[in-house]
């Protein structure tokens, strides 16, 4: 039974899981600056960004939970479960295992955080949420070392994307919004109308 539950098939969904989480993580970054900035296609309401941003949040972390689950269950993939948490655990692929705990360990922040959100100054909540800023590219650094695809034309086609999406939502909020943003980021003033 343990051969069956962890040949082929967990091997498959481990990577596949994490491409997905990967274009997912990609997704929540570019509509968290579209949120900050304000920016929206069309007359659609700010709300729906948001929304959307929660939504597509909360996907990301399913897949990467599925992800880091097959990986401790997949005997080929040697990944213990103390290394999805502490980087440099690990006998094989230490140096990328260790980019892959250390986006778990920002995600996971921003999950604990974005949950106690309610109860959190709001400069501390930002300041960790821009974390998610830093857990991006280290996550792609892991799938593209890690990654028994990530030399392939296909992957290589994803992380353009991913990286093109990315990098022109920095740039959009860097070129187009930063008086927006720079506003949003700052908390409002005492008596200010809102």
């Amino acid at each position: 039974m343990n051969h069956v539950l962890t040949s082929g098939p967990v091997w498959y969904l481990m990577r596949a899981s994490g491409v997905v989480s990967l274009l997912l993580l990609t997704a929540v970054c570019a509509l968290g600056i579209a949120t900050t900035t304000r920016l929206r296609a069309g007359n659609m309401p700010r709300f729906l960004t948001l929304g959307l941003h929660r939504s597509v949040s909360l996907l990301a972390v399913a897949f990467l939970a599925v992800h880091v689950l097959t990986a401790i269950a997949d005997p080929d993939a040697s990944v213990r479960a103390v290394s999805v948490v502490v980087p440099q655990l690990s006998d094989r692929y230490a140096f990328w295992l260790g980019f892959g705990a250390l986006a778990l360990d920002l995600v996971i922040a921003l999950v604990v955080t974005s949950l106690l959100r309610h109860r959190l100054a709001p400069r501390i909540w930002r300041a960790v949420h821009v974390l998610a800023y830093l857990a991006w590219p280290v996550a792609l650094l892991h799938g593209a070392g890690m990654g028994t695809d990530s030399s392939s034309a296909w992957m290589l086609t994803v992380d353009g994307v991913c990286i093109a999406a990315f990098g022109g939502a920095v740039a959009l909020r860097l070129l187009i919004a930063p008086s927006s943003a720079s506003k949003h980021l700052s908390p409002p003033r005492v008596g200010a109308a809102r």
